[in-house]
C-alpha cells in the first residue's frame, strides 16, 4: 500500500535566538525501518520530527528524504505522512469523510477513493464504522482515525509524534500491538517520537537517545539497554544502580571490600570506570552456589509485583542496590530484614564507555 524512503540528517542544526534547540544531529533510517527519536521533554527530539516535515528549516545541515536533498520543498510535498498528539479530526465529519478528505483534495476519482479508503479502514481494523463521528468513538479509535487518513495517501514515510500520550495505559498498551502489525504489513518507513521507553523497546527497529538537543547513542533497542553508552542513556531507558570505581587486578573494584568481575574489561587497569547493574539482573541464589559475583544481602524493603519482587537490599559491602527478584511458586517472599544471598553474572556488569 505504501512505499518505504530513506530518511536522513547530516550535521543538522537548529537554533532559536542564541539558543540551539539541535545542532550536530547525524542520522540515517533506512527505507522501512522503526526509527524513534527517544529522549526526555526539551530534548530536540520533536524539532528534529519537524525539521523533517518541513514545518521548520535548519539552519545548518541538509535533511534528505529519499536520498534527495528537501532544502525548501514545503510540507505537502514532501510526501509524508505525519500524526501527532493531537489528532485534529473534525466533529462534524464522519470517519469515512476524514479518511477520505485528502483523497478529494487530490482528486482521486471515486472509485478509487473508495476502495483505498476501505483498505485504510481496513489496516486500522475500523471497518464498519465509516458512519461514526469522533464523539461517537474512543480514544484509541479516534487515533486509528487519524493513521488510517494519513496511510489513505501512500506516504514515502509515516511521521509519528507522541501518538500514545493521550491515552490511558491500557488503550496505549493496545496501541503499541496495532503499531507493530501495521508496520509488519505495510513495511512504511516509520519515524517515531516518544520520552516513554517502554514504547521505545516495543516498538523501534533503532533507537536514538537524545539529550540537550544532541543524539548521545544509537542501536537496537537491545543494544542500548544492555550496553549504554552514558549514566544518561542508562538511567533514562529504564531502572539501574549506577556504581563507581576502578579498574584493579581485571575486576571492578567499587569499594568496602566490594570487587566484581566484568565480562568485557578489555586489556584496563588501574582506570576510573562507571558500571551499570540492571536491578533484573540481579538474582537470588544459595548461600553456598559457586558462582562468580555472590554478594551477602539484607532485604531493607519488598514489594510483591506479581511476577517479582521489587527489592532494596543493602550489600555486606554497605552498597544499598535495587534489585527485582523473581517471585517463584512455593519461594518464601523476601521481607524486610532477611538476610539472603544474590549474584550477578559478568556479562550483567555493564562498563559505560563515557
Amino acid at each position: 500500500m505504501t512505499g518505504a524512503a530513506s530518511v536522513e540528517l547530516v550535521g543538522v542544526g537548529k537554533r532559536y535566538g542564541p539558543v540551539w534547540a539541535l545542532r550536530g544531529v547525524s542520522l540515517r533510517v533506512e527505507p522501512g525501518e522503526f526509527f524513534t527519536l527517544l529522549g526526555p521533554s526539551g530534548c530536540g527530539k520533536t524539532t528534529a520530527l519537524r525539521l523533517v516535515a518541513g514545518f521548520l528549516d535548519p539552519d545548518e545541515g541538509e535533511i534528505r528524504i529519499g536520498d534527495a536533498a528537501v532544502k525548501g520543498v514545503p510540507p505537502w510535498r514532501r510526501d509524508l505522512g505525519l500524526v501527532f498528539q493531537n489528532y485534529a479530526l473534525w466533529p462534524h465529519l464522519s470517519v469515512f469523510d476524514h479518511v477520505a478528505f485528502g483523497l478529494r483534495e487530490r482528486r482521486v476519482p471515486r472509485g478509487e477513493r473508495l476502495a483505498r479508503v476501505r483498505e485504510a479502514l481496513r489496516l486500522v481494523t475500523l471497518e464498519g464504522y465509516e458512519d461514526r463521528r469522533p464523539s461517537q468513538l474512543s480514544g484509541g479509535q479516534q487515533q486509528r482515525v487519524a493513521l488510517a487518513r494519513t496511510l489513505v495517501l501512500r506516504p514515502r514515510a509515516l511521521l509519528l509524534d507522541e501518538p500514545l500520550s493521550n491515552l490511558d495505559a491500557t488503550l496505549r498498551a493496545q496501541m503499541r500491538v496495532e503499531l507493530r502489525r501495521l508496520h509488519r504489513e505495510l513495511g512504511i518507513t516509520t519515524v517515531f517520537v516518544t520520552h516513554d521507553q517502554a514504547e521505545a523497546m516495543a516498538l523501534s527497529t533503532r533507537v536514538a537517545v537524545f539529550d540537550r538537543g544532541a543524539v548521545i547513542q544509537v542501536g537496537t533497542p537491545a543494544e542500548v539497554y544492555r550496553r549504554p553508552r552514558t549514566r544518561f542513556v542508562a538511567e533514562f531507558l529504564g531502572a539501574a544502580n549506577l556504581l563507581s570505581g576502578r579498574i584493579e587486578s581485571g575486576r571492578v573494584n567499587v569499594g568496602g571490600g566490594l570487587s566484581l568481575a566484568a565480562a568485557d574489561l578489555g586489556s584496563r587497569d588501574s582506570a576510573p570506570v562507571s558500571c551499570v547493574v540492571r536491578p533484573e539482573a540481579i538474582r537470588r541464589v544459595a548461600d553456598d552456589a559457586a558462582v562468580p559475583n555472590r554478594l551477602g544481602a539484607t532485604v531493607v524493603s519488598a514489594v510483591y509485583l506479581g511476577g517479582r519482587h521489587e527489592c532494596e537490599l543493602l550489600l555486606e559491602a554497605g552498597l544499598s542496590v535495587r534489585a527485582e527478584l523473581a517471585a517463584h511458586g512455593g519461594a518464601e517472599a523476601p521481607k524486610a530484614g532477611d538476610r539472603l544471598t544474590v549474584a550477578v553474572a559478568p556479562e550483567d556488569v555493564i562498563l559505560l564507555l563515557e
